[in-house]
């Protein structure tokens, strides 16, 4: 059964982006040894513009070989012309209630009950699934989440939006691995105790 993974960059303070959502303050905080992390350990989580920079086009998945984007998420890459962010992945998902057709045949659409389909998804064969973001997405499928991978940026924000919008709720995590890099970053993964 394939496993949905919450992988996520946050502040200390646990923000995933500004208020308006914007996300480009982490790119201030790559490190050299945090790139060669993600390379080594998720080369499938860069985007294809970042892979062909690094020298990663050939290289297959590891852990996911799909991916659910809410469309705040996708909606940058679509700015730039990146219709298909993750194509060395089986699958890409964007979920969206205004986008009337992709933008790309190799992306879906998905609008109805989000958690069933990510319910079909977890029962089919292959890698896991990889919850790309944002808060709203992830406060969706709260329930449905089985892991959490959080790459924690040496930032403090203040505000700004919420890794989830869930609520109030104790859900057990089980610490299952940490790795602490040398630009301060620090990459922890939780399983879900259920």
């Amino acid at each position: 059964m394939r496993k949905l993974t919450y992988f996520i960059a946050t502040t200390v303070d646990g923000f995933i982006g500004a208020p308006d959502g914007d996300g480009e303050f982490f790119y201030a905080h790559l490190d050299p040894e945090f790139i060669d992390h993600l390379k080594a350990e998720y080369p499938e989580t860069i985007s294809a513009q970042g892979r062909a920079h690094l020298g990663l086009a050939d290289t297959p998945p590891k852990r996911f070989d799909a991916v659910l984007m809410g469309r705040g998420t996708y909606e940058p890459g679509l700015k730039a012309g990146m219709t298909s962010p993750y194509g060395h992945l089986r699958e890409q998902y964007v979920i969206s209630r205004s986008l009337a057709e992709t933008p790309d045949p190799a992306v879906r659409l998905i609008s109805g009950d989000i958690a069933a389909r990510v319910r079909e998804m977890k029962a089919e064969d292959g890698l896991g699934i990889w919850l790309c973001g944002g808060a709203d997405l992830a406060t969706q499928l709260i329930d449905e989440i089985d892991e959490y991978v959080i790459k924690t940026y040496p930032v403090f924000a203040g505000t700004g939006m919420p890794m989830s919008r869930a609520g109030f709720g104790v859900r057990p995590l089980e610490l299952t691995g940490a790795t602490v890099l040398g630009g301060g970053q620090v990459v922890t993964s939780y399983a879900v105790k259920r």
